[in-house]
C-alpha cells in the first residue's frame, strides 16, 4: 500500500493519540481476543464486568470493527478526549458517516461504495451482504438505512457508555505512554527525517527511492494520497496500546489518510517483511528440504552427510541448502575444510507467528 506525499510540507505530517481510535482497539481486542494473546488478561476482566445490556449493544455493532477497523473509528484530527473525537465525528455529513460505516462489512469496493441511502442497487446490495453475515448485522443496517440520525445517536450513546463502564480507566492507564510515543515520533521526524521516523514506526513501513511516497508492507494493495485541498492534506499516525499485531491503514479517497500502529513494546517481535515470510513458507513446503530440515534440526551437517543420510548427489544438497539459507533458516559455520550446516530453530520457531502476523498486519 503506498501513500503519496511528494511536495508535502513536513508539518502536514501529524503523530498523536486518539482516545476514538483507541476505543475501536479496545473494542476489537474484546470481539476478537485471539488476535491479541498478549492482552488476555485485560480482555477476560473486562468482557467479564460488561453488563448484558452493554454486552448486547456491543455485538450488534460490532461489525465496526471486528474484522477490520471502520474508518469512523480512525479520526484524521484526533481530540485529547472521548468526547471532543465524537463531537467531530458528529459534525460529518450524513451521507458520508453511513457509507463510512456501512462499505467494510457491506461493500466489496472499500472507498468505491456509492450511497445506499440514494442508491437502490446499492441498498439491495448492502441488505443482501449484511443478511449473509446474520440477522444481528442485517437489523443494524436496516435501522441504519431507514433513519440514520437516530442510528447514529445511538452508536454515540454506545461508546459513551463503552467510556463510563471501562474505557475511561483504559484511557487514563494508556493516554500517558500513547502521547509519550507520538511525541517522541514527531522529534525523530523533526531531527532525524522522515525514513527515520517511518522506521520507528514500523518496520514495516518505508520510503520508496523517490522518497514521495509511504511504503506500507501489507497483503492489501492498493494506493492513496495526502495531496488533499485545504486542511485536509498531510497524514496522521496515530499510537495505540492495544494495536498489536495489527498496523491499520485508512486510504479512503478523499479522506486524510490514517496509519493506526501499536506502540513498540520490548516483549513484542519485530513484524518480518511479508516476501520474507513467503519465502521462507515456500522453501520448508517442498518434501526433500522437510527432510533435511529434520536432520538439520538436531544437529550440524555437512553436505556429503547429507547426500549420504538422504540419498541424493551433493549438488543437489547444495541447492536446496542455497534455498534455505536465503530464506534465513540456515546458519553455517566453518570448521577446517568442512562447513557445517544447522538450522536455525528461533526462526523456524517463529515461522507460524510470522505468518499469522503477516495475515493480520
Amino acid at each position: 500500500m503506498t501513500i503519496d506525499i511528494a511536495g508535502l510540507p513536513p508539518e502536514r505530517i501529524v503523530f498523536a493519540p486518539s482516545p476514538l481510535a483507541e476505543l475501536g482497539a479496545a473494542l476489537h481486542a474484546l470481539s476478537e481476543p485471539a488476535h491479541h494473546p498478549g492482552l488476555h488478561n485485560w480482555t477476560t476482566a473486562t468482557a467479564c464486568s460488561l453488563k448484558p445490556d452493554l454486552a448486547d449493544r456491543l455485538q450488534e455493532a460490532d461489525f465496526l470493527w471486528r474484522t477490520t477497523r471502520s474508518d469512523i473509528l480512525l479520526p484524521g484530527t484526533p481530540g485529547s478526549t472521548l468526547a471532543e473525537d465524537l463531537d467531530r465525528l458528529d459534525q460529518m455529513p450524513q451521507e458520508q458517516f453511513v457509507i463510512a460505516a456501512l462499505e467494510i462489512s457491506c461493500s466489496a469496493d472499500y472507498g468505491r461504495m456509492a450511497n445506499p441511502l440514494r442508491d437502490a442497487y446499492e441498498r439491495d446490495r448492502a441488505r443482501e451482504r449484511a443478511a449473509a453475515r446474520g440477522p444481528c448485522q442485517a437489523a443494524f443496517v436496516e435501522r441504519m438505512l431507514a433513519d440514520p440520525a437516530t442510528v447514529r445517536a445511538w452508536l454515540r450513546r454506545l461508546f459513551e457508555d463503552c467510556e463510563q463502564a471501562f474505557f475511561a480507566d483504559t484511557w487514563q492507564r494508556v493516554r500517558v505512554q500513547l502521547a509519550a510515543d507520538a511525541r517522541h515520533k514527531a522529534d525523530v521526524l523533526r531531527h532525524k527525517g522522515l525514513a527515520e521516523a517511518l522506521a520507528a514506526v514500523s518496520p514495516a513501513l518505508s520510503l520508496d527511492a523517490d522518497r514521495g511516497r509511504i511504503v506500507v508492507d501489507k497483503l492489501a494493495t492498493s494506493q492513496t494520497t495526502a495531496l488533499l485541498p485545504n486542511d485536509r492534506a498531510g497524514v496522521t499516525f496515530v499510537p495505540t496500546a492495544f494495536g498489536w499485531p495489527h498496523l491499520m491503514v485508512l486510504y479512503t479517497p478523499g479522506w486524510r489518510p490514517v496509519v493506526h500502529y501499536p506502540v513498540a513494546s520490548p516483549e513484542l517481535p519485530r513484524p518480518q517483511a511479508l516476501e520474507l515470510v513467503q519465502r521462507r513458507l515456500e522453501a520448508v513446503a517442498h518434501p526433500v528440504r522437510m527432510n533435511l530440515c529434520r536432520s538439520l534440526a538436531r544437529g550440524t551437517h555437512t553436505t556429503g552427510e547429507l547426500a549420504a543420510a538422504h540419498r541424493i548427489t551433493s549438488p543437489e544438497v547444495s541447492r536446496h541448502l542455497a534455498v534455505l539459507k536465503k530464506a534465513g533458516l540456515l546458519a553455517t559455520r566453518r570448521r577446517g575444510r568442512y562447513v557445517l550446516h544447522q538450522l536455525d530453530l528461533t526462526a523456524v520457531a517463529r515461522l507460524g507467528s510470522d505468518f499469522l502476523e503477516s495475515v493480520l498486519r
